[in-house]
């Protein structure tokens, strides 16, 4: 766990600190390995499309680890397979475009790329944390969870799940693409639980945790279908009530520019809470 603190830790300190990265994050090759699968469709072709590279990179992660030189060639190609997984873009930085936007024209073009499906955003405030929250998620928290238990594999078969899911420009039949979904969601499940449990310490711990009960109750969604709808919710009212708190210059709800301010503080809180979280679980192990 220690050597995937630290490649995580390197990963994030590189993707922030080199953006023009995000041209690097080619998906071309995933989109003609798709396209050669044409004969067949449903949950067979979701198996086979993410399989496949997802056992070579187990396969190389392997080899890499089996060699000398202190796991060093497993740990450059983790920190490579995390930089290419998080993104396409850093969520802070779509969020500061829509934050600095001179103009209506620019704002709506940051808008736009903030979106994390097909669906147009407007200028409002819910929808937008929603969309920071959601992009938080399939952006950065995913990968790390699945990173973190799973390793390189784990944090590319997140990000292959989601792009097959989530890409229009996929051109999935109907069955393939709700299987794709179905997965998708599964795999946003625990990470988007344990984003609301660390929003609870980070924001007001009665607003989160009464917004994910009352979400619960309410949205007649069975237990048993793994879906992360509940974050939205979840995060409106979480920043709602920092707003209303105070934390920022205004205290008006319906202002999307306070609410996308305070949603980017709260999403790095997030992230702080959970690298402190493995790095006690790595202190632990030390020290067991």
């Amino acid at each position: 766990m220690a050597l995937r603190l630290l490649a995580v830790l390197v990963a994030l300190v590189i993707v922030w600190s080199v953006p023009q990265l995000a041209r690097w994050r080619d998906d071309r090759w995933f989109r003609l390995w798709v396209g050669r699968l044409a004969d067949i469709s449903g949950p067979g072709k979701v198996a086979v499309v993410l399989l496949v590279p997802v056992i070579a990179c187990v396969i190389v992660a392997g080899i890499l680890r089996s060699l000398p030189f202190f796991d060093l060639g497993w740990l450059v190609f983790a920190i490579a397979v995390l930089v290419y997984a998080l993104g396409p873009r850093e969520i802070e930085t779509d969020i500061d475009a829509v934050l600095r936007a001179r103009d209506t024209l620019r704002r709506d073009e940051a808008v736009a790329a903030l979106r994390h499906d097909d669906a147009p955003l407007g200028w409002f405030a819910p929808v937008l944390v929603e969309a920071a929250f959601y992009g938080a998620l399939r952006r950065r928290f995913g990968v790390l969870l699945w990173f973190f238990l799973l390793g390189p594999a784990g944090a590319l078969g997140y990000r292959l799940a989601q792009t097959l899911a989530r890409d229009a420009a996929m051109g999935l039949d109907t069955a393939t693409r709700a299987s794709a979904r179905r997965l998708a969601d599964a795999l946003d499940w625990i990470p988007a639980h344990l984003m609301v449990f660390a929003m609870a310490l980070v924001s007001d711990f009665d607003a989160v945790m009464g917004a994910w009960k009352q979400w619960h109750r309410t949205s007649g969604s069975p237990r048993s279908r793994l879906e992360p709808d509940f974050l939205g919710a979840v995060a409106r009212a979480g920043v709602d009530a920092d707003v209303e708190a105070g934390d920022g210059y205004v205290q008006d709800v319906s202002d999307p520019i306070a609410e996308l301010e305070d949603a980017r503080r709260v999403i790095r809180r997030v992230l702080i809470v959970w690298l402190a979280v493995v790095a006690v679980i790595v202190l632990a192990a030390w020290f067991a």
